[in-house]
């Protein structure tokens, strides 16, 4: 394991109907968006394999800590706490904090577009700059890494188009110096959909080809 390579975090929820991309299912039916969320979640899980340093596994309530063991073995596994994301993230954080690990990049799993020059573009950043983000385009964020711990999260504007700048800005205000790695886009709606199959269209990873098979079955071809 690399010790240089900053550790990849994955904030995760169990696949399971009624429990994961509700809005998903609200357009394409419960057994739709489990099917979606369940190749989603394994193209995160891809990414955390493939990582050459430390990889945790954070899912969002205690009791599913053997279920997340279970997807990687390699992997620390950490619960979430309760509260908003920006708690959960605070927590989560000063945890991982509290046991060695410095240099810490967040992911959840409704991101399969990035890619690995993604990561080791923010990877390199980390070298020059405190805290580095990956904007989404719908104004969130995909990917949100820091050599700091970050500062009080809690009243962002989560689940928002305000969530990416206000994030920087929280930061900066905190003492950081800040870096924006590009722009990717995340899974929130089932107009997202159409675009995801387009840029997977020709993506060699495994987990990401299932996904794409995975939308055509569903109807979803491959015109952004």
């Amino acid at each position: 394991m690399d010790s240089a390579t900053p550790c990849l975090v994955l904030l995760c929820k169990r696949p399971a109907p009624g429990h994961a991309k509700q809005r998903l299912a609200a357009t394409l039916g419960q057994d739709a968006a489990l099917s979606v969320a369940q190749a989603l979640l394994a193209c995160a899980l891809e990414d955390l394999r493939q990582w050459p340093g430390q990889q945790v596994i954070a899912p969002d309530h205690r009791q599913h800590l053997s279920w997340a063991q279970s997807l990687n073995g390699e992997a620390l596994c950490r619960a979430q706490r309760d509260g908003n994301l920006g708690e959960r993230l605070n927590g989560l954080d000063q945890q991982l904090r509290g046991e060695g690990l410095h240099q810490l990049m967040f992911i959840g799993s409704d991101c399969p577009a990035l890619r690995p020059a993604d990561y080791l573009h923010v990877t390199q950043l980390l070298q020059r700059f405190d805290t580095i983000l990956i904007n989404a385009r719908d104004g969130g964020v995909v990917l949100m890494a820091s050599n700091r711990p970050w500062p009080d999260l809690r009243s962002l504007p989560w689940s928002t188009h305000r969530l990416g700048s206000a994030l920087a800005q929280r930061c900066r205000q905190a003492g950081h110096s800040v870096a924006i790695a590009g722009e990717s886009f995340d899974i929130d709606h089932a107009e997202d959909l159409s675009h995801l199959a387009a840029v997977l269209r020709d993506d060699r990873r495994p987990a990401r080809q299932a996904l794409h098979a995975a939308l055509e079955r569903l109807g979803i071809g491959s015109d952004a």
